[in-house]
């Protein structure tokens, strides 16, 4: 057997450390090429939800700790792009001390800016039964805009309003519960009857 010369084996070691050192080099520049390629990408935007609930009840309080409304519906989906909410047939009951509960009802609604904007579509229906100081009152629309902390709704399509046993029509509402502040923009028609009086 013939002996390896020192001259030779140190050749060898110093042929597999740089051969090492050319491997390790090679992995290193790999990973940063790929790191500068992932930095310089834009972010991916998610489009799905990241969670779903179904037949929920979610409770909105005020400042001063009683129940501002109550949202019910059959599933909603979280979306975090936009922090929104879709929701599948909602039904929304808004409270006010000096009235009776408000009961807002669509086949979809969407819920976005920190959840102060409900926004109600398709076949929407809102009800409030009579009481000692205000008449039955209903309305019908294709989409509506409720802001629940601000006691407004609103809507640029066509509306059709029931206040007791008068009527009123028209589009581009906008009503203020807390001022009792009410217009229509265009297309006003309606029939007025006047609450019976009692003795």
């Amino acid at each position: 057997m013939k002996a390896i010369r020192p001259a030779t084996s140190v050749r060898l070691i110093v042929l597999i450390v740089l051969s090492a050192a050319l491997a390790l080099g090679s992995f290193w520049l790999v990973e940063v090429m790929q790191k500068k390629t992932e930095d310089s990408m834009p972010d991916r935007v998610r489009t799905e939800p990241d969670f779903y609930v179904e037949k929920f009840n979610f409770v909105r309080m005020a400042k001063s700790g009683e129940a501002r409304y109550n949202l019910t519906g059959t599933e909603m989906k979280h979306y975090p792009q936009d922090d929104s909410y879709q929701i599948q047939n909602p039904v929304m009951h808004s409270y006010s001390p000096d009235r009776p509960p408000m009961v807002s009802r669509s086949l979809r609604a969407t819920v976005t800016n920190n959840n102060s904007e409900v926004h109600m579509y398709d076949n929407v229906h809102i009800d409030r039964p009579a009481s000692a100081t205000s008449q039955h009152f209903q309305l019908k629309t294709s989409y509506l805009l409720l802001l629940p902390d601000d006691d407004v709704m609103k809507t640029p399509k066509p509306v059709e309003l029931h206040l007791g046993k008068s009527t009123l029509n028209g589009s581009g509402m906008f009503a203020n519960n807390a001022t009792g502040e009410f217009r229509l923009s265009s297309n006003v028609k309606g029939q007025y009857q006047a609450p019976a009086v009692t003795n």
